[in-house]
C-alpha cells in the first residue's frame, strides 16, 4: 500500500532531522546565516546607512569617474588616445630598425647575391622586388605598432577597463540597434581589424555579431595610420601656419578616426532597420573588480595568440601582392606597362571622386596590405610621371626619409589638397584588406556577408569623396 502524502513528507523529515543531529549541525539555520553574511558584506560594500560615514571601495571610487555621465567619454577617448601616442611613437624606432635590416641592407645583399649566381633578371625581380620586398614592407610597417597596442590593449582588459568601455558605450551602440560589447571590437579594431572581427565573439547574439563584423572595417587599422599620419602632415599641415601645423595635422587624423566611429553606429544602424532588421539584445553586463595585471599572460597572449598570428596571415597574403606589382610594372604592352595603360584608362574615372589612377590601382593591388599603399603610390607615381632619378626602378617599392622629398614626388604627380583629403577618407572607407576579409569568411562561415563587409565600405568611400569633391568646386567658385 502506497504511503500518504502526509506519511512520506513525515519520513523526509525525520531524514533531515537525524541528519542534522549526525552531523552537529542545524542546516537550516546554516544556510540563513550563510545568505545573510553574504548579503551584508554585499551592502557593506555597495551601500551605508545614514548614520554611517561614507564608505565607499576603491573600485566605486574609481568608477564613479571613469562612468560617469560626464567624464566616462573624455577619460576613454583620453586613454585610446594615449595608447595610439604610445603605438605611433613607441613604433617608429623598431620600425626604422626593421626597415634599414630587411630593406636597406638585406635587399641589396639578396640583390647581389642573385647577380653572383646568374638569376635571370625577371625572376630576380620577381622574387626579390617582388614578393620579397612586399613581405619586408610589411613586417616592418606592421610588427613594432601591433607589438605595442596589443599588450597596451590585453593591459586594459586585465586591468578591467575595457567591461567599463562597454558600458559607457552601451546606450549609443543599443539606439543603433547593435550590442554594446561592440565597443570592444571596434577599440580592438584600431590595432588590427583582423583581430577586431575576430573579437566580436564575445558578442552572443548572432545577429548583433554580424553587424560587429561588418563595420569593424571603420575603425581605423595600425596599417592606415601612416598613411593618415604622412598625408595629413604633408597637405593639411602644410597648408596650416608653420606654428600650428603639427596641430591641425594631428587634428585631422583624430577627425578621421572620430568619423570611423560615427560611420559604425550609422552603418549599424541602417543594418539594423534593414537586412539585419531587430531589436538590440539585453544583456548583462557585470563590471569586474580592477586588478594586477598578469603580465606573462599578457605578453602571451597579446605578442602569440593576436600579434603573431594576424602577421603571419598578413605575410602569406603580402607575398603574392609583391609578385603582382611587379608584373604589372614590368610586363609591357605596346610601349607601356600595365600599370601605366590602368592609370591612363582610370583616371577619369577617378577623378569625379577626387582620386587618380595611381590611387585606384595602388588600392586593388595592395589589397594583401594596408602597410604597402604608401610604397607601391610612390612608386607607381614614379613610373606613371616619368620621374627620372626618383625611386628605386619599377616595380620597386620605397618610401623616402623625408617628409619634403615625399611631397615632391606626389605634388609632381599631380596631387592637390583635394587629391589628400579624399585619400584620407578613402582610406577610412574602402575593402578591408584580404587578411581581414579572409577573417570575417572564417568567422561568419558566409561568403554572402563576406562580400558585404568587403564592398558596402567601398561603396560609402566613392559616395562620400564624390560629395566632398562636388562641394569642393561648390566652394571654389
Amino acid at each position: 500500500m502506497e504511503k500518504t502524502t502526509e506519511s512520506k513528507r513525515d519520513d523526509i523529515l525525520s531524514l533531515a532531522n537525524n541528519l542534522r543531529w549526525d552531523l552537529g549541525m542545524d542546516f537550516h539555520d546554516t544556510i540563513i546565516e550563510s545568505i545573510y553574511e553574504d548579503a551584508s558584506k554585499i551592502a557593506r560594500k555597495t551601500a551605508r546607512m545614514e548614520s554611517d560615514k561614507p564608505a565607499y571601495s576603491l573600485d566605486l571610487k574609481i568608477d564613479r569617474w571613469v562612468t560617469s555621465r560626464w567624464l566616462g567619454f573624455p577619460i576613454m577617448f583620453l586613454l585610446l588616445a594615449l595608447v595610439f601616442w604610445i603605438t605611433v611613437s613607441g613604433a617608429n624606432y623598431p620600425s626604422g630598425l626593421l626597415a634599414n635590416l630587411l630593406i636597406d641592407m638585406a635587399h641589396p645583399a639578396l640583390k647581389s647575391l642573385a647577380a653572383s649566381v646568374g638569376l635571370p633578371w625577371w625572376l630576380d625581380g620577381l622574387l626579390i622586388d617582388g614578393a620579397y620586398l612586399s613581405m619586408a614592407w610589411v613586417v616592418a610597417v606592421m610588427l613594432p605598432p601591433m607589438a605595442i597596442f596589443f599588450p597596451l590593449f590585453t593591459l586594459l582588459e586585465d586591468l578591467g577597463y575595457l567591461p567599463r568601455v562597454a558600458f559607457n558605450m552601451d546606450n549609443l551602440f543599443r539606439k543603433a540597434g547593435a550590442h554594446g560589447k561592440q565597443a570592444l571590437t571596434l577599440s580592438m579594431g584600431f590595432g588590427c581589424n583582423a583581430a577586431g572581427v575576430i573579437a566580436a565573439r564575445v558578442i552572443d547574439s548572432p545577429r548583433e555579431r554580424l553587424i560587429a563584423i561588418i563595420t569593424n572595417n571603420f575603425s581605423l587599422c595600425n596599417g592606415r595610420w601612416p598613411t593618415q599620419i604622412l598625408i595629413a602632415t604633408i597637405f593639411i599641415g602644410g597648408a596650416a601656419p608653420a606654428h600650428l601645423a603639427g596641430l591641425v595635422s594631428a587634428g585631422a587624423v583624430v577627425g578621421i578616426a572620430v568619423l570611423g566611429i560615427l560611420f559604425s553606429l550609422a552603418v549599424s544602424w541602417g543594418l539594423s532597420k534593414t537586412v539585419l532588421r531587430g531589436e538590440a539584445s539585453a544583456f548583462s553586463l557585470e563590471l569586474p573588480p580592477y586588478r594586477p595585471p598578469r603580465i606573462l599572460q599578457t605578453l602571451y597572449t597579446s605578442l602569440i595568440d593576436r600579434t603573431i598570428f594576424v602577421l603571419w596571415r598578413a605575410i602569406v597574403f603580402a607575398v603574392p601582392a609583391g609578385l603582382v606589382i611587379w608584373l604589372v610594372a614590368n610586363v609591357h604592352i605596346g610601349g607601356l606597362s600595365l600599370a601605366e595603360h590602368f592609370i591612363r584608362w582610370a583616371n577619369p574615372f577617378a577623378l569625379i571622386f577626387g582620386l587618380n589612377g595611381v590611387i585606384l590601382l595602388a588600392y586593388i593591388i595592395a589589397i594583401p596590405a594596408n602597410e604597402i599603399v604608401i610604397p607601391t603610390i610612390l612608386m607607381l607615381t614614379v613610373l606613371s610621371a616619368g620621374m627620372a632619378g626618383a625611386g628605386e626602378g619599377a616595380g620597386v617599392m620605397f618610401e623616402l626619409d623625408s617628409i619634403t622629398d615625399t611631397g615632391n614626388i606626389l605634388r609632381g604627380g599631380g596631387w592637390t589638397l583635394l587629391t589628400a583629403v579624399n585619400l584620407m577618407l578613402f582610406s577610412l572607407l574602402h575593402n578591408p584588406c584580404s587578411t581581414t576579409i579572409y577573417t570575417i569568411y572564417k568567422e561568419t562561415n558566409s561568403a554572402k556577408w563576406t562580400l558585404v563587409a568587403t564592398f558596402l565600405p567601398i561603396a560609402l568611400g566613392l559616395i562620400v569623396c564624390f560629395f566632398t569633391t562636388q562641394l569642393w568646386l561648390l566652394l571654389a567658385q
